[in-house]
């Protein structure tokens, strides 16, 4: 049997879904925190399979789907099943429903992505990243969640909420940045971006994590803001000029 340099990419890809299946097994077992770890874990593991196909030129619609596949599990419904089990199990049937948006409009963005894929590269995002929203999830319970008192009283209020509006990001049309290359042509073009970037994972290791969760609701507002200042200039400036400099950036890049 011959190995080829497409195994690279396609290990981490089942290190990110096998993370996803330990996120499930310490969720049902009350364990929330370390669920919540292993959905942080398998998007990290997610990135590195983009980054290592890229390095190897492997990239296949073979990569692409299994990667969809991947994260269904560990973005759609590790998160689903972990908030359900933190809280909404509590709602009953509303719970079930609720909880299970995050997995069902997960699944529905990356069928969207492998039906409209162009390439695989990418400037930018078209609806939230699955697996931001999954760790948007994880660093919500890693804040909000005591293994001695339990989930808080306002995280409880805030985690239905946050779900629908988590779901309905996902599937919406809000563009977001995708992460920045780290290459010369990169860092001309938007330096901004890169700066940005930098500056967020150091912070993100100065506090030892708990800085996840602020710094995804600024980056998941300022997507929401910036989309609502694009309908506002397709207002004033009238459709037809918007729509140009749509299809002047469109072609070039693809959702996930």
């Amino acid at each position: 049997m011959k190995i080829t340099r497409a195994v690279v990419p396609s290990l981490f890809t089942v290190l990110n879904m096998f993370s996803g299946f330990m996120s499930l097994l310490h969720a049902s077992r009350g364990e929330f925190i370390a669920a919540s770890w292993f959905i942080i874990l398998a998007a990290g593991f997610d990135a590195l399979d983009g980054i290592m196909a890229r390095i190897t030129k492997s990239s296949s619609e073979f990569g692409v789907e299994i990667d969809s596949l991947s994260d269904v599990v560990s973005f759609g419904a590790a998160p689903a099943f972990l908030v359900y089990q933190l809280s909404l199990f509590r709602l009953e049937g509303l719970g079930i429903l609720i909880s299970s948006l995050l997995m069902i409009f997960a699944a529905l963005r990356l069928a969207r992505f492998n039906v409209q894929l162009v390439g695989f590269d990418k400037d930018h995002f078209v609806g939230l990243p699955v697996p931001v929203s999954a760790i948007t999830v994880a660093s919500f319970t890693l804040n909000a969640w005591n293994d001695i008192t339990g989930l808080d009283p306002a995280g409880a209020i805030a985690l239905p909420w946050m779900a629908v509006v988590l779901a309905l990001l996902m599937v919406s049309k809000i563009p977001y940045d995708t992460i920045p290359r780290f290459s010369r042509r990169a860092i001309r073009r938007e330096p901004w971006k890169f700066v940005f970037f930098v500056s967020g994972v150091v912070v993100v290791f100065v506090t030892a994590g708990g800085a996840i969760f602020p710094l995804l609701v600024l980056f998941i507002t300022l997507g929401i803001v910036r989309y609502v200042v694009m309908l506002v200039r397709r207002v004033v400036q009238g459709p037809a000029k918007f729509d140009d400099e749509e299809e002047a950036v469109e072609p070039s890049s693809i959702e996930r």
